[in-house]
């Protein structure tokens, strides 16, 4: 059982854009990596069929407390894979509904004209042509080091550093043992996407994060200043949670929110080898926190990446997003708008970064302007990051303020971000520069936020 729950966990974590595949595998804590890659990619690979089995053979309706990850893991295995040679009460639960499931699988050939299996599986999309565009990139943990260190550490190992990036066509460029500082966010550097540090020592100790540019953004637009009060509403695996204590040096409070019991252990883990300290990791649905307990009565800053449909996701391992149905959309839409909702409400709340890993208008643009209409003039969007390239669409007045990634326009994963800020009459217009970027010596006049910082002369711990 304990493999198709690490193999529920990943998928969830794509959905979320918490990483890439190979990433979320590594982190899982499975101790069989293989056999959980291999399952997990099968899974991927088979997505778009799963989803039409499942809905065809109302498995969820059926079996409301089946968690839909675990559900496509069970199914493939059941049908495509092994065999469901372990399982326990979930394998029992998935056998009940077998003929249902192969009666559906028939008619799936049926309609299609095929006999095998496989022949069900679309041709290859873009997804992995977009999948080998997308370089590595690697934040670099100022908690336990600096930049330079990194740098040098790399040339030690025979990498070619070629400096900063001046352009998306430089990072697409990049081959071989070459890499580049980003172009955009000051601690990130890029590597060909092929690149493969899972085994590097950096990462083992925690020096740096294999955190793709897009999952990047949240936390550097949230920028809350040292000593801030701080919550990461929906934070599992947690690097996100660790960029947030980066860029608040340590100092402060960060509140960590995730319902499930291992992926709090798993964040746990994740935490303590980046080295945060000031983080409390909550067990608890974020929809049930009372904002006006006392604890979070300082609470200045909250980032908001909840479940959505990972349609933005590029894999890098073989596999192929499904398109949600409309209902799925609907129903993920309206779980965000309403957890949207809810973090706006905790009082002391000054400025809040709302994110999704989907392309889909419904959870993006959608949720934002239904939450502020809500809510009135107590909260306005800021235009965020104003040299960004991709802008959020024009759904509504403001829509533009808001920022979009995709592999073809930027080189990340696909991704949405909406800063909003509290209002009070005859405050100054919101700023597109984070507070805790406003603290750092800017390179040069008119710089835009996430340019590199200047050389420090102060390194911390290294790796030599």
């Amino acid at each position: 059982m304990a493999l198709y729950r690490a193999a529920a966990a990943v998928l969830a974590g794509l959905e979320r854009g918490e990483g890439g595949l190979k990433s979320l595998v590594y982190n899982s804590g499975f101790p069989h990596v293989r056999q959980l890659y291999a399952l997990v990619s099968e899974t991927l690979r088979y997505a778009s069929v799963l989803e039409k089995l499942l809905d065809g053979a109302a498995l969820l309706q059926a079996e409301k407390k089946l968690p839909p990850q675990l559900a496509k893991v069970l199914v493939y295995d059941l049908l495509f894979g092994k065999g469901l040679k372990c399982g326990g009460r979930w394998k029992a639960l998935a056998r009940r509904h077998r003929a249902r499931l192969e009666a559906e699988l028939a008619r799936m050939k049926v309609r299609h004209k095929v006999s095998r299996n496989e022949d069900l599986l679309a041709p290859e999309k873009s997804v992995s042509t977009a999948a080998s565009q997308v370089p590595r990139y690697v934040r670099v943990n100022i908690l336990k080091t600096c930049v330079d260190d990194v740098i040098e550490f790399f040339k030690r190992q025979g990498y070619a550093y070629l400096g900063k990036a001046a352009s998306v066509e430089e990072l697409k460029a990049l081959s071989g043992k070459k890499f580049l500082l980003d172009l955009h966010l000051p601690e990130l550097l890029v590597f060909p996407s092929q690149t493969d540090l899972h085994d590097n020592l950096l990462y083992t100790s925690g020096h740096i994060i294999l955190q793709d540019k897009a999952s990047c953004l949240p936390a550097f637009l949230l920028g809350p200043v040292a000593g801030s009060h701080v919550i990461d509403a929906c934070a599992a695996p947690g690097n996100k949670t660790s960029h947030l204590a980066a860029i608040l040096k340590n100092k402060g409070q960060i509140f960590a929110f995730d319902v499930d019991p291992k992926r709090v252990a798993t964040m746990n883990t994740l935490l303590t080898r980046a080295g945060v300290t000031g983080c409390q990791l909550v067990q608890q649905d974020f929809l049930t926190v009372d904002p006006r307990d006392h604890k979070y009565s300082r609470v200045t800053h909250i980032l908001l990446d909840p479940s959505c449909s990972g349609s933005g996701m590029v894999t890098r391992g073989p596999g192929e997003e499904a398109a949600p149905s409309a209902e799925r959309l609907q129903a993920l839409a309206g779980f965000q708008r309403r957890i949207l909702s809810h973090a706006l409400s905790f009082p002391a709340l000054q400025r809040l970064v709302y994110s999704t890993c989907s392309l889909h208008q419904e959870e993006n643009e959608d949720v934002v302007q239904a939450v502020l209409q809500e809510w009135g003039s107590a909260f306005r969007l800021v235009t965020a990051f104003p040299s960004w390239p991709c802008r959020g669409l024009a759904a509504f007045s403001g829509a533009e303020s808001c920022l979009r990634a995709s592999p073809a326009e930027t080189l990340t994963h696909g991704f949405f971000v909406a800063v909003l800020e509290r209002w009070r009459e005859g405050a100054a217009a919101p700023s597109s520069l984070p507070a805790a970027a406003k603290e750092k010596p800017q390179p040069g006049e008119g710089t835009e936020p996430g340019a590199a910082p200047e050389k420090k002369k102060k390194k911390k711990q290294g790796v030599k």
